[in-house]
């Protein structure tokens, strides 16, 4: 394992959940470190669900990310301290498609137990293995609003992942 991070229980974890994710942002990374890709994202949840403790990504198909997500067997999540935040809008307005965003950020990609890719530079990590997709469904929306996020009709497909490891970086 990393030296810089330790592991931790989930339910140990400090973070508010709705700042971490809406407001902080986070990375969804899936692949090895031979072939991968990350995104910025700012939709997810983490819970309890099925006696698992699990994390929620959304990734629509149409994101270069949503191939890897798909052919993997495991993904990460992957939060930053506000000093990344530059890199952060970077990954999630560039397409790996186009771009090295490693190259272009300075990012350190390090592979986790799983097999799974995080980055060095993070504070907090969830390694999760998929037990569970959905295609998001235009007929449940209901709130007519929700359709207006999907101009192109691209609608997100749902990763439900079991929390595998949790790792916090080591206090400096």
């Amino acid at each position: 394992m990393n030296d810089k991070f330790r592991t931790i229980d989930p339910r140990k974890i400090t973070d508010n959940p709705f700042k971490a994710i809406a407001d902080d942002w986070m990375l969804v990374t899936a692949g090895t470190l031979d072939a991968f890709n990350t995104m910025t994202a700012s939709w997810g949840a983490m819970g309890e669900l099925w006696h698992r403790k699990i994390c929620i990504c959304f990734v629509r198909p149409t994101r270069h990310t949503y191939k890897f997500i798909e052919e993997a067997d495991t993904f990460t999540l992957t939060f930053f301290d506000e000093k990344y935040r530059d890199a952060l809008k970077y990954c999630g307005t560039k397409s790996g498609r186009d771009v090295d965003k490693m190259a272009a950020t300075g990012l350190t990609p390090v592979e986790g137990e799983s097999g799974s890719v995080y980055f060095e530079e993070a504070r907090l990590v969830f390694e999760c293995r998929k037990i569970y997709t959905h295609d998001l469904d235009p007929a449940h929306f209901l709130e007519a609003a929700i359709e207006e996020k999907y101009p192109e009709k691209d609608y997100n497909r749902m990763y439900i992942g079991k929390i595998v490891r949790c790792l916090i970086r080591r206090e400096r």
